[in-house]
């Protein structure tokens, strides 16, 4: 059992919690709580740790999980973990890799990509993976200057839906928005000045949403990418929506439209 917190596989997991750089460069993330750590696939597990008390409650669900583990202190864990409230159980996942191609791919299902252009905010950015997972979505673009979505912070938010879907860093945005409309995706993006409103869109054709930072909204270049733009209305004196409430009224939309069950 782990008792002390200069213990080198703790500070590892502090400094992957901590350090983008750090986790970009072990290729891998914490993740904490029981539904994030036995969701995990199992080929993506490196390593889990459990608080001892925790152990006591569900050694049997541990073991049921095929989950290889370590012991720590009720002590030790408390400062490993990144909540109010401690649950227990910590894991260190390591990180996906998906080609562009994969995001337009599910099983009987058309394609809905989300292409995400400088999301600063890491709650947001799960937000929308969960809310993308829930509405049919089937895969995720970011440009590089998304939030990191292995931060602490995101990867709650997600809900376990980085697990579910794919999504690709793209080192080029605008390239890659490219292939995307040359692999039949329809891009469309909202704007202000756009004449037609989300829902007289039609959506059941592939079809990927571009979607903006929260302040600045989208670059002159990825909207120029876009074949439709789309408004969403609001009242005069509401400026603009918060991005993961934008993305889903949209991929709501298309999901509503598709009939998807």
């Amino acid at each position: 059992m782990i008792s002390s917190r200069s213990n080198l596989k703790i500070k590892k997991i502090k400094k992957l919690q901590r350090s983008t750089k750090a986790r970009k460069e072990e290729r891998a993330f914490v993740v904490e709580g029981p539904k994030m750590v036995f969701e995990a696939p199992k080929n993506q597990r490196l390593d889990c740790f459990v608080a001892e008390s925790f152990f006591k409650k569900h050694k049997d669900r541990i073991k049921e999980a095929d989950l290889s583990y370590e012991l720590v202190t009720d002590e030790v864990f408390s400062s490993l973990s990144e909540t109010k409230t401690p649950q227990g159980i910590l894991g260190v996942i390591k990180q996906s890799d998906y080609l562009l191609e994969e995001l337009l791919r599910a099983k009987e299902q058309i394609p809905l990509l989300l292409a995400l252009e400088s999301i600063q905010d890491p709650g947001n950015l799960g937000t929308i993976f969960r809310t993308g997972q829930a509405a049919g979505v089937t895969g995720i673009l970011m440009n590089a200057k998304c939030a990191d979505i292995y931060n602490p912070k995101t990867i709650r938010s997600t809900m376990g839906a980085i697990y579910q879907l794919p999504f690709v860093v793209a080192s080029n945005f605008e390239e890659d928005l490219e292939k995307v409309k040359g692999l039949g995706v329809k891009l469309v993006a909202t704007h202000t000045k756009a004449t037609k409103n989300y829902d007289k869109e039609n959506y059941q054709e592939a079809t990927g949403f571009i979607i903006g930072n929260e302040s600045s909204g989208l670059t002159r270049g990825a909207l120029n990418l876009a074949q439709e733009w789309v408004r969403i209305p609001m009242k005069e004196q509401v400026e603009s929506l918060n991005a993961a409430i934008a993305t889903g009224i949209l991929v709501y939309e298309a999901y509503r439209q598709r009939g998807l069950k």
